[in-house]
């Protein structure tokens, strides 16, 4: 096919989310590479013309959303958005699930040290994090995880891109057990034990950064 990445540029903009490269190679008939190469010229293309939208990567795909520098005129046109902007406990309980990951409610609030009811509410109603699953314990209370929408909203291929934050210091010595869960990968099992090698020098500047980017997104 001759124009391959305009090709990609109307699926991706008809589908309105994430479109895995294996599912475009075999739409289009070409190897995965060909995509990516397709993808990448795109990226540069809108780059270089600053054209309102880009391309995100996420999972094993790609997404076109709006940039986040068009954003003012973008919410004078849409009006009033409906969503506001997380609160920063809900951003704190959101660090949290992102780096531990799966965890329950309790392990969150004993991190934080208060009651997490709210924000984790907040968090599922505006689908940045999801039940995966129940621990195998006393109660089997819900585990959550992090969602393809928080990736898309923190410009984040796979959660394992999460730049390192130690949260070892806000853990109970019962924290680090491995966690028996029904129905995950062993990669998500094993994603927030991974998270506690982080330096704690970038801990401020990542959260705070995150914190930008999810406010900047959600408006969208």
């Amino acid at each position: 096919m001759a124009n391959i990445k305009y090709a990609i540029e109307g699926i991706l903009f008809a589908a309105g989310e994430p479109v895995t490269a294996a599912k475009l190679a075999a739409v289009l008939d070409v190897d995965i590479e060909a995509v990516d190469k397709a993808a990448a010229e795109l990226k540069k293309e809108y780059d270089e013309q600053e054209r309102g939208f880009n391309i995100i990567d996420i999972k094993e795909g790609y997404q076109i959303c709006s940039r986040p520098m068009y954003y003012t005129y973008i919410q004078a046109i849409l009006g009033e958005q409906r969503n506001q902007p997380l609160s920063n406990a809900a951003m704190e309980a959101l660090a949290i699930i992102a780096y531990k990951q799966p965890i329950t409610r309790s392990q969150i609030e004993r991190i934080r040290g208060v009651n997490s009811d709210g924000c984790v509410n907040r968090l599922y109603e505006r689908s940045l994090i999801e039940e995966c699953g129940r621990l195998d314990a006393p109660g089997r209370p819900i585990l959550y995880r992090t969602t393809d929408n928080f990736l898309r909203c923190f410009g984040l291929r796979t959660a394992k891109d999460l730049p390192y934050v130690d949260l070892e210091k806000y853990m109970g010595s019962d924290q680090g057990e491995q966690l028996q869960i029904e129905g995950l990968t062993e990669d998500e099992k094993s994603l927030g034990a991974e998270s506690a090698n982080a330096t704690e020098s970038e801990e401020t500047a990542n959260v705070t950064e995150s914190a930008n980017a999810a406010n900047a997104e959600d408006g969208e």
